[in-house]
């Protein structure tokens, strides 16, 4: 036994946090501010000189967590995966934290693209990359949810938003077109919109005795259930990524179809679109997930 390690009880070494550091690969500075996060606390502290020792078996843990900090994980994440140990567990929040990490690359990617065109001048260029088509719609009923909300939060209320609406329209006669999200005025940092939900339902009849029936129950929300026909149409869209769906990179988009619409002679007729056609939770950043689109004539 060296002068960097005292016995603690039979066959328990512990280990001075010099000679636990040089194990570890690790700083003294490094492992005191894992003690003081509550990721790797030592072993035992001396009470009357505070100095602190190490199980050698505590290496690996020292060492996962020092990668783990490489991978500009949060802290909290961190205390996840050395917490589930070894195994699938472990791995599977590491795979969950690194796919998300991917997404956040990948609209970060889309954003400084759009931010570089446009300080560069060369918004035609990009608004180029965007291909702008149109298509006829159908007559359709919807339920929908109209909201005032902000840019931060808008993300949350749709997929909420969207998921209520689904799961009412098995009362209405079931889903029967895409769901979208129509914008009555800005959603932006600054401004609150009102944007609404929608969902195509089959029975009309059905969807306006649920709108009724959610009026009565309203209480407190803070959001509007209605029921409409909306009118077939004529939409102008292009087709986005799930990257390029992230405010404010999807800007991008529907400046593109907007200059292909005055380019066109066309005129927007109604309140500008995302249509959702792509299961979110099961696509990737590059997946087509949703068009951006202006009802025009």
């Amino acid at each position: 036994m060296t002068e960097d390690a005292v016995v603690d009880g039979p066959d328990q070494e512990l280990l001075t946090i010099g000679a636990f550091a040089a194990r570890a690969r690790l700083s003294a500075k490094a492992l005191r501010l894992y003690d003081r996060l509550g990721l790797l606390a030592p072993a035992h502290v001396d009470e009357a000189t505070g100095y602190r020792y190490y199980r050698a078996g505590q290496v690996e843990r020292a060492r996962l967590v020092a990668m783990l900090r490489q991978l500009d994980m949060p802290l909290a994440r961190i205390a996840e995966v050395v917490g589930a140990g070894d195994g699938p567990a472990a791995a599977g929040l590491l795979g969950a934290y690194w796919a998300d990490v991917e997404a956040r690359v990948a609209g970060q990617r889309t954003l400084a693209e759009y931010l570089r065109g446009r300080l560069s001048g060369r918004s035609s260029e990009m608004y180029g990359k965007f291909r702008v088509e149109t298509v006829e719609t159908p007559t359709q009923v919807v339920i929908s949810e109209k909201r005032h909300t902000l840019a931060d939060e808008l993300p949350a209320w749709i997929g909420a938003a969207l998921g209520r609406l689904e799961e009412a329209a098995r009362e209405c006669g079931g889903v029967a077109g895409v769901p979208y999200v129509a914008y009555h005025a800005e959603v932006s940092m600054e401004s609150d919109g009102p944007a609404e939900a929608c969902v195509p339902v089959a029975d009309e009849a059905a969807a306006r005795a649920w709108a009724e029936r959610s009026r009565e129950l309203g209480g407190g929300r803070a959001w509007a259930t209605a029921v409409r026909v909306e009118p077939a149409r004529r939409l102008a869209y292009t087709r986005i990524t799930k990257a390029q769906v992230a405010h404010p990179q999807i800007l991008a988009a529907f400046e593109a179809v907007e200059e292909w619409m005055a380019t066109e002679g066309l005129t927007a007729t109604g309140p500008c679109r995302e249509l959702y056609f792509a299961d979110w939770a099961s696509t990737g950043p590059e997946d087509p997930v949703c068009d951006v689109a202006f009802p025009v004539s």
